[in-house]
């Protein structure tokens, strides 16, 4: 019941920006960690990003210092800056979510996740 819609991907040449968003809805009483997750053909998702409540962040080294994880807590969005891509960037890339949502009068945890959206680079 808590759903992620995810937004920005495209194709974009080599040294390119992109600007990911991702915004969470439903019976949400709190998000934990949000984050960014990666699948390139032929190969395992990978995680990105990751942003903890406090935001606290945490990159893979394929993309410090290119890539910027954000969160607006107010809007229950994550956002992944992209900058200076590279072809090797090209995946289908997914968000997540954690935290508790109302269920039935009472709390469980969620760990949702977006529908993903394609991102391209060409050379």
């Amino acid at each position: 019941q808590v759903q992620l819609v995810e937004s920005g991907g495209g194709l974009v040449q080599a040294g390119g920006s992109l600007r990911l968003s991702c915004a969470a809805s439903g019976n949400i009483f709190s998000i934990n960690a949000m984050g960014w997750y990666r699948q390139a053909p032929g190969k395992q998702r990978e995680l990105v990003a990751g942003i903890t409540s406090g935001g606290v962040t945490n990159y893979a080294d394929s993309v410090k210092g290119r890539f910027t994880i954000s969160r607006d807590n107010a809007k229950n969005t994550v956002y992944l800056q992209m900058n200076s891509l590279k072809p090797e960037d090209t995946a289908v890339y997914y968000c997540n979510a954690d935290g508790l949502m109302f269920s039935s009068g009472t709390l469980r945890t969620f760990d949702s996740w977006g529908q993903g959206t394609q991102v391209t680079v060409s050379s």
